[in-house]
């Protein structure tokens, strides 16, 4: 039974559609005048492997573009996550060098707020920064530590008068 004794006709395909298709009746218009039906049939059945190796070809060449597109793809978030870790790390050590230096720079008034800026707190941050994690442990070393520097500051007595 054929698409005509059901009553429905097939969907119409563009030659632009298809590539094959269109080639194929691209030949078909070139040779179909020189050629009668038999002969035209034998040229396009010789011309079916070289269709099917432009295909392959076209595929391989399309595999090759997307494959291109991920490695680019790939690199860059590779690049992006490279400059991402040497901000941390610029970040972190110019964290450690402020503290550092605000920790000198304040020991001769007032030695507990040195010992919070050089102490637990700077490993801590530094940590962040340029590791990018933080453990329950190191919070608890500067809670620790601001305790101990805080209750050492309340006992100590006060510096004496510059005369």
């Amino acid at each position: 039974m054929t698409t005509e004794e059901q009553g429905t006709l097939p969907t119409p395909q563009t030659p632009d559609d298809d590539p094959i298709l269109s080639a194929g009746l691209g030949i078909a218009a070139k040779w179909g005048a020189v050629l009668d039906a038999d002969q035209l049939e034998v040229a396009l059945r010789g011309l079916e492997p070289q269709l099917r190796r432009e295909h392959k070809e076209r595929m391989f060449r399309l595999e090759t573009q997307r494959e291109a597109a991920e490695r680019t793809s790939r690199e860059k978030r590779e690049e992006r996550a490279h400059k991402r870790h040497m901000a941390g790390l610029v970040t972190g050590g110019i964290v450690a060098i402020a503290m550092l230096g605000a920790s000198v720079f304040v020991a001769k008034d007032h030695w507990w707020l040195s010992i919070l800026l050089s102490g637990p707190s700077l490993l801590a941050l530094v940590k962040i920064f340029v590791l990018r994690r933080s453990d329950a442990y190191d919070m608890q070393s500067v809670s620790r530590a601001m305790r101990s520097a805080m209750g050492a500051a309340g006992q100590a007595p006060p510096p004496p008068p510059v005369v």
